[in-house]
């Protein structure tokens, strides 16, 4: 462990600060809506928590990629703006895993993904580069030093195999909490099981008509056709179809919510936010050694 260099590779498996750093690419959309759904909706912290837990661990063994969870961000919007219940969260995951299964078994979502232009693809990366930058500017707007100062630790430390950027801003945040008393009251460690979670059958059709039938586009784009294009850029070795991420999905969200998991999706940003922390001067074109 020469230089303070972490590394323990078991054949394609490996772990050292870059792949720790990749796995925080994408905090920035996860902790927002997360947070939202705990402050506001009052959805247990351990159940979400736990099953993303296990969701990234089954799909990191099963891919061998970095394949990026996050909340589905139409239902979780609506959900905090408009207070919903617990149990329609709950209800919702399950309603849209079940079309997702439909869409994945009956190969329409392939279908899907082959009349869609190339041309669209790009432009949803594109749009939601730039939605992300924006919302980013937001959040700095109220702090532009601090903002400032993390811009320039992401420029001058993303490529660093001791210190990666992310690592350092997690590590600056936590100090800031600190600095100012808040780190105690937010540090309460324990020990909870994941809850059973159950809801009406109405209310899934009900979470449907609310957000649930708007998610589906916001899905299909982002989560399946715009996140399996960009692994098989990223990883040209180790695609995953549409059909696959689409039964991911599917799976997750039909068994997930009844221990307390959240409407779950994939989405290009993520894998995107994962691969720019963790990747270090190779070829994209070749498997990528973080």
């Amino acid at each position: 462990m020469s230089r303070l260099k972490f590394q323990f590779r078991i054949g394609d498996f490996e772990f050292n600060l870059r792949e720790l750093a990749g796995s925080m690419g994408d905090f920035g959309t996860l902790f927002p809506l997360a947070i939202g759904y705990f402050a506001i909706n009052g959805m247990n912290p351990s159940g979400l928590l736990v099953m993303l837990g296990i969701a990234n661990i089954v799909t990191g063994l099963v891919y061998r990629l970095p394949m990026p969870l996050q909340p589905m961000k139409v239902l979780a919007v609506v959900a905090i703006a408009q207070k919903w219940p617990t149990s329609l969260i709950y209800a919702s995951g399950v309603a849209t895993g079940v079309i997702w299964l439909i869409l994945s078994f009956t190969g329409l979502i392939q279908k899907l993904a082959a009349i869609t232009p190339r041309s669209v693809v790009r432009g949803i990366q594109i749009a939601l580069g730039i939605m992300l930058a924006i919302e980013g500017f937001k959040m700095i707007s109220t702090g532009w030093i601090l903002g400032a100062i993390a811009i320039v630790i992401v420029l001058i430390l993303r490529t660093n195999k001791y210190a990666p950027a992310a690592i350092v801003l997690m590590l600056l945040g936590i100090g800031i909490m600190s600095f100012k008393g808040e780190l105690r009251e937010a540090f309460q460690p324990g020990f909870n099981l994941p809850p059973i979670t159950l809801f009406k059958p109405i209310e899934m059709w009900d979470s449907l008509v609310l957000a649930g039938f708007a998610q589906l586009p916001l899905t299909a784009t982002n989560a399946v056709i715009a996140t399996s294009a960009l692994l098989k850029h990223y990883f040209p070795s180790k695609p995953v179809s549409e059909r696959k991420l689409a039964l991911n999905m599917g799976i997750m969200n039909a068994i997930l919510p009844f221990f307390g998991g959240m409407p779950m999706c994939h989405g290009a940003g993520g894998l995107a936010g994962q691969y720019f922390f963790c990747y270090l001067k190779s070829s994209i074109l070749q498997f990528p050694k973080c």
